[in-house]
């Protein structure tokens, strides 16, 4: 396909990118439905409304400047579409603030709308697996014509999302990669495919595309190229896969089902999105949008279980898959508590073929991004998680246990308990200056948006797995299994999606990805507050918190308020705006070996393909932005690995566009030709075999 280059600053239309079937298979269609939250407590940002009152209507007028890093210069928020950085990262006319930071050192690329991934110049980019590719030595050779939930099961699943790269110790240059399978697209996988009238086989086939993929991959010297291997940690693990259960759940009513009268053992794992490496060589995987595989919620007639379903966007009729036709559990009306057993952390060891992945329910069940683990200089092990619906919430864990070093398999079965004992947490934050957020997105006069928060405590669980409800009028199990109707009662603060959380390892401090919210003040949605400072929000923001993390306190401030530079309801940490790139919806989040911050987006909302960014934390170029590579049409970019010699991204539904089909493709990345698109993991390295960014 053509190549179409857009200008650094965008002119958009203001609406994300994400397609209509992709927003139906991918997460249920969740922003055309109601919001699930309807709790009506008063907290923050509804005080706000009820202040702002009294000021008429919002303010639309811009700010003409912003105060900007290194020495308080100011620049205009220009609206030409020539402005752009040059090789040196500054701008005709801006002070020059020296050499780019380590790990920030390239030149930006620019927005696009390739059918390719475009790397910056003098770097490199290679497919590393891709949908059907083998994982299993004895799987079939894929054949896009004539799919197999058989040999599904051994192959390379869809719409791969997080990535983790672990080495395998004691064999140089090798790695596991372990990858999430977020969800399926079947028009975009059948050809003919009847979306009122699949076969079973097609459904068995969608399940066995879920799940993950644990892959060993060579590695090259002299460059970052990662090539698959049969090794013998290779695995796939599918919507059929057997699943512990552990906490205070495990065992529970709300939880037994006919299959599984223990309610203890969950076949399978659903709409696994981020993820995260534990420091104890794990992977933990969070299952988001489980709600829109099951059927029948009308069925549900009593008042608390219509509530509880309500409350998780479960409704009523039949699926978007039917895969209630050929398996009723995934049927309400025959299985009401099979729902109750998605919605979890799962915790996969990839060092063992033959383990049993298990679900940990002391963490609490919701829409969860991902996990990601932080561990204190005492050895504490916190564990943050965002809930990624629209005026949802943040939470964290701390455990009770303090994790063991070492790779032996006896510290690892010790530190896969890590996540069973301790005290779930749910955030509520305040800003510092209320009367100043009118949703307009303007700076309060501090130029900064800034406040403090708290840790309220929902669920505490003791070493013997007993839960201890923290919640006035619910049980132990109703906080654990019912999580986000705990976090309604105590007032917690309604984000804007929080998404991926990460624990940046230089500094300590947190970061949260918070991708859109276009109910924020609209319709009778919640008014903006100074974390989520604007209305109607199709570009999301970054929140920085500096948490005591085993503490119950943090202040926190926004780091970048996302979106086309050239408008004034824009924020880069103080940066000069006419020196980043343009950014909009961060999704996923991780950190290079110098610290700095890397973004992946997913809905671009300012006319571009998603990408991958590079962020400078500290010093003069704090907020300075930087496009590192974009993926081809229709993707998203996921699950971004940074390290010394190689950036490694998930490539999820390239070519899903609503004027697209399987007869009519809308890419045809990665094989070129006329071949029907495909999901893949690629990987880019400084041609010259040199360290990233440097």
């Amino acid at each position: 396909m053509a190549r179409k280059e857009l200008p650094l600053i965008v002119m958009h239309d203001g609406k994300s990118s994400r397609s209509n079937i992709t927003c139906k298979y991918k997460c249920g269609d969740a922003c055309s439905h109601d919001v699930p939250n309807t709790s009506g407590g008063a907290y923050f940002g509804d005080i706000v409304r009820q202040a702002m009152s009294r000021r008429g209507v919002l303010r639309g007028g811009a700010m003409a400047v912003l105060t900007v890093g290194a020495g308080g210069v100011l620049a205009a928020c220009s609206d030409d579409s020539s402005a752009a950085t040059t090789e040196g990262g500054a701008a005709e006319g801006a002070v020059d603030l020296g050499p780019s930071p380590a790990g920030t050192d390239f030149v930006a690329v620019a927005p696009n709308t390739d059918d390719a991934v475009t790397v910056p110049e003098g770097y490199e980019q290679e497919v590393v697996i891709r949908w059907g590719d083998k994982v299993l030595p004895d799987a079939p050779e894929f054949d896009i014509d004539d799919q197999t939930a058989a040999a599904q099961e051994k192959q390379f699943g869809f719409n791969n999302d997080f990535a983790g790269l672990l080495p395998v110790d004691g064999v140089p240059n090798t790695y596991l990669l372990v990858v999430n399978h977020e969800y399926t697209t079947e028009p975009f996988m059948f050809a003919g495919y009847d979306e009122e009238n699949p076969t079973e086989e097609q459904v068995r086939i969608g399940i066995a595309n879920h799940g993950l993929s644990v892959v060993q991959v060579k590695g090259e010297s002299g460059s970052g190229r990662l090539t698959p291997e049969f090794g013998e940690y290779n695995r796939r693990i599918t919507g059929t896969t057997e699943f512990f259960v552990t906490g205070p759940a495990a065992g529970s009513d709300l939880l037994k089902t006919t299959a599984d009268p223990t309610g203890t053992r969950v076949a399978g794992t659903f709409n696994n999105c981020a993820g995260g490496v534990t420091p104890w060589g794990t992977v933990l995987s969070g299952e988001e949008n489980f709600n829109q595989y099951f059927a029948n919620a009308e069925t549900v007639t009593d008042a608390v279980g219509a509530e509880r379903l309500a409350r998780y966007g479960i409704e009523g009729g039949e699926s978007d898959r039917k895969w209630e036709r050929f398996d009723p559990r995934f049927d309400i009306a025959a299985e009401p508590n099979e729902v109750n057993r998605f919605g979890w952390v799962v915790e996969i060891d990839p060092f063992d073929a033959t383990s049993t992945p298990v679900k940990h329910t002391a963490l609490g069940r919701f829409k969860h991004e991902a996990a990601n683990i932080h561990v204190t200089d005492d050895g504490t092990v916190v564990a943050y998680s965002g809930d990624d619906e629209r005026f949802d919430y943040m939470y964290k864990f701390v455990s009770s246990r303090k994790m063991q070093d070492g790779n032996s398999r006896a510290a690892t079965a010790h530190n896969m308990t890590l996540l069973d004992a301790g005290t779930l947490y749910v955030a509520a934050l305040e800003g510092d200056n209320p009367d100043a957020i009118d949703g307009s997105g303007d700076l309060p006069e501090g130029g900064a948006f800034t406040g403090t928060g708290t840790w309220i405590p929902l669920l505490r669980t003791g070493d013997d797995g007993t839960g201890e409800s923290l919640v006035e009028g619910m049980s132990a199990e109703e906080v654990a299994v019912f999580t986000r109707l705990a976090g309604d009662k105590v007032g917690a603060t309604k984000m804007d999606r929080p998404e991926d959380f990460e624990a940046n390892p230089v500094s300590g401090k947190v970061y949260v990805a918070l991708t859109n919210n276009t109910k924020r003040g609209v319709d009778g949605g919640a008014a903006a507050d100074e974390a989520n400072p604007r209305n109607d929000n199709k570009n999301g923001q970054v929140l920085e918190i500096d948490d005591d993390h085993a503490g119950t306190s943090f202040t926190w401030n926004l780091l970048l308020v996302c979106g086309d530079p050239s408008t004034a309801d824009t924020y880069f940490g103080g940066f000069d705006k006419s020196q980043v790139s343009p950014i909009s919806c961060p999704d996923n989040l991780a950190f290079d070996p110098h610290g700095n911050l890397w973004i992946s987006t997913d809905g671009n909302a300012l006319g571009s393909n998603d990408g991958l960014f590079a962020v400078v934390l500290d010093g003069p170029r704090r907020g300075e932005t930087k496009q590192f590579l974009t993926v081809p049409i229709g993707a998203e970019t996921c699950g971004p690995i940074v390290e010394d010699n190689r950036v490694v991204v998930c490539v999820q539904h390239p070519g899903e566009t609503d004027d697209a089909s399987w007869d009519s493709p809308g890419s045809h990345w990665p094989d070129g030709g006329d071949s029907q698109p495909r999901p893949s993991v690629v990987a880019a390295w400084k041609s010259d075999g040199g360290r990233i960014g440097v």
